[in-house]
């Protein structure tokens, strides 16, 4: 099926400012789409409020907006640029917002300009919990039990049926803001009117508790002609209860079996059909009973997301970019995939390595703040690391956050002095420090099964984690002078870094340098290639492990290797990544080869 023919100017909304919840990857997916559809040879016009964004670079659209994101200034833009359509599947919450509020007040219909990406029947059904519920109802799939409310008094009438811990969640807000989980009275009073207070439509939902429950996420995409893909898999580490951007999520999902997550796709393939989104990306997000398997859907985003950022960079596929494709008329098998330029992107990726995320928070920044973890995101970052297992994976990305050696993990200073009490509420609680007991405790010799009980943590990660205990304790009784090469090549496929080996051993970086020198353990590069090496790769996108074939295949330009500046943070956020993409882009002008080394 061609693109329509119809479309000659589109209006994208971008995500405005960085908020929790909110941050660089709607630059990444806005600046994708308006590549796309210029591509595509329509006129793209851009607002956003953002200035330290490359999507609000004058050459990524024709006519650029820096202005507020509000519907009055939109609909000025709308009546002076006449639009034939509107893009706001890719600029997070804030667009989709925007799109309803356009649609509902006639601004759209009274210029001729039609949403595309999704209708606002789909942003609705969506986004609304109380029009999720009834959809998923009439096509079978189970939610958790719930019920809409408008104010204090209906909502203290609802929980007398719900009991407690009851999860409050207010509708149109983003990462789960004014939302969290009541325990007792007391919380459900102040939750239930900051909820009303946060959402746009003074509306929340009170939602049956299935805290401890397996969380998953698909990163679906469908077009005109009903084709439809799973992209991605992601798994949480935490169970539900906790954000999911507050959550160490790992991609591929490990822990499912092939049954249950051919039940979770067709379950999606439903979802996606029955809310409407005719063409593009969706986040849906479901949670499986650890004991009985019971699936419950939990709620689906018609976006583009945060997780749809980290699905593109762990697969190679560029959903982004695709979606924009999609939503001018084009079928998955039309589109070629960029990284085989042999498959399509009706191809479902599928990968030969591990995913890990691991979020950033600052509560250094704020002592006086919560830092409970809840079902509102508090964390300002992320950072994401690959490996061929989960725990070369995994010690990367604490590496990454820049916290201090993964060996920290190992040597934590409350291990001694810690009382099981203590750390039992450590353990029950989830928040920013959760991982390092879990360690602990795990140190301490408390069995997986007892961890588990306490946290709800899948056994298989603990498991895991376990293991990197033992492999800590083998390196630390030997010593590195009387280490095998065979414990060494462990060490490092398992994620542990010279330093980290040196603080384990007692002794330098150097020497474990030295050490792994003459053992001829040295790093090789691996192509993310969204086909587990069927198909040659073109795209030169890498992580490195520490196997026997190196896959990097340099050429003998000159280079230039730009460091990047890691997670978001309070203080150093997405004005870095655009600092170090116009880098590049000056360098490749001068005719250099830049390489670009990052973990964001």
């Amino acid at each position: 099926m061609p693109k329509r023919a119809d479309l000659k100017r589109v209006l994208v909304i971008g995500s405005g400012p960085i908020v929790i919840g909110q941050a660089c990857e709607f630059d990444y997916s806005g600046t994708q789409a308006c590549k796309a559809l210029r591509e595509e040879g329509l006129e793209v016009v851009l607002v956003n409020s953002n200035p330290a964004t490359i999507m609000t670079d004058p050459e990524v659209a024709d006519r650029t907006y820096v202005e507020p994101l509000t519907p009055e200034i939109v609909t000025q833009i709308i009546e002076c640029e006449r639009p034939d359509a509107l893009l706001p599947t890719v600029g997070g919450q804030t667009a989709l917002n925007l799109a309803v509020v356009l649609g509902e007040n006639g601004v759209l219909k009274a210029h001729g300009v039609e949403l595309i990406g999704a209708s606002l029947e789909a942003i609705k059904v969506a986004e609304d919990r109380l029009q999720f519920r009834e959809a998923m109802h009439s096509i079978g799939i189970a939610v958790p039990e719930s019920v809409y409310v408008k104010s204090s008094d209906e909502a203290m009438v609802a929980v007398e049926t719900l009991g407690y811990p009851v999860v409050i969640r207010p509708s149109f807000t983003l990462g789960g803001i004014g939302g969290g989980i009541a325990y007792n009275l007391a919380e459900f009073r102040e939750m239930v009117e900051r909820g009303l207070s946060f959402s746009p439509v003074s509306e929340i939902l009170l939602e049956e508790s299935v805290l401890g429950w397996k969380e998953f996420e698909l990163e679906v995409m469908r077009d005109v002609a009903d084709n439809f893909v799973v992209v991605c898999s992601i798994e949480n580490v935490d169970p539900m209860g906790v954000h999911t951007g507050d959550s160490v999520t790992v991609a591929p999902a490990l822990t499912l079996t092939d049954k249950e997550y051919q039940r979770l796709r067709d379950a999606a393939r439903r979802i996606i059909r029955r809310v409407g989104v005719e063409t593009g990306g969706s986040n849906i997000q479901f949670a499986i009973h650890p004991e009985d398997g019971r699936v419950v859907a939990i709620e689906m985003n018609p976006r583009v997301s945060r997780s749809s950022a980290l699905a593109s960079k762990a697969t190679g596929f560029p959903i982004a970019k695709i979606a924009a494709k999609l939503a001018l008329g084009y079928r998955l098998d039309e589109i070629p995939n960029d990284i085989t330029r042999l498959t399509p992107a009706s191809f479902e990726p599928t990968i030969d390595y591990v995913v890990v995320k691991i979020p950033r928070w600052a509560f250094e920044k704020f002592p006086q703040a919560d830092p409970t973890l809840t079902t509102q995101m508090k964390s300002v970052g992320e950072v994401m690391a690959i490996g061929r297992t989960f725990k070369e994976a995994f010690l990367k990305g604490f590496r990454s956050l820049e916290l201090g050696r993964s060996s920290e993990l190992f040597t934590q200073p409350e291990g001694d002095s810690e009382d099981d009490a203590t750390l039992q509420r450590q353990l029950a609680v989830p928040t920013d420090r959760r991982l390092f007991a879990t360690f602990r405790a795990l140190q301490r010799g408390w069995s997986v099964e007892h961890v588990h009980d306490i946290t709800k943590i899948d056994r298989w990660f603990l498991s895991q984690f376990l293991e990197i205990i033992q492999i800590e304790r083998a390196a630390g009784l030997v010593g590195l002078r009387e280490m095998s090469v065979e414990l060494l090549t462990t060490l490092k496929r398992s994620g542990f870094g010279d330093a980290d080996i040196a603080a384990i051993t007692e002794t330098d970086t150097a020497s474990v340098f030295e050490r792994r020198k003459d053992a001829g353990l040295k790093p090789v590069y691996k192509r993310i290639d969204t086909c587990a090496a069927e198909f040659e790769s073109f795209t030169p996108y890498l992580y490195g492990t520490y196997e026997e074939e190196c896959e990097a295949n340099p050429t003998d330009r000159p280079k230039v290797v730009i460091l990047g500046s890691g997670p978001n943070r309070i203080g150093q956020g997405l004005e870095f990544d655009y600092c170090c993409c116009h880098a590049a882009f000056a360098l490749r002008e001068q005719g250099f080869e830049t390489i670009m080394v990052n973990c964001n």
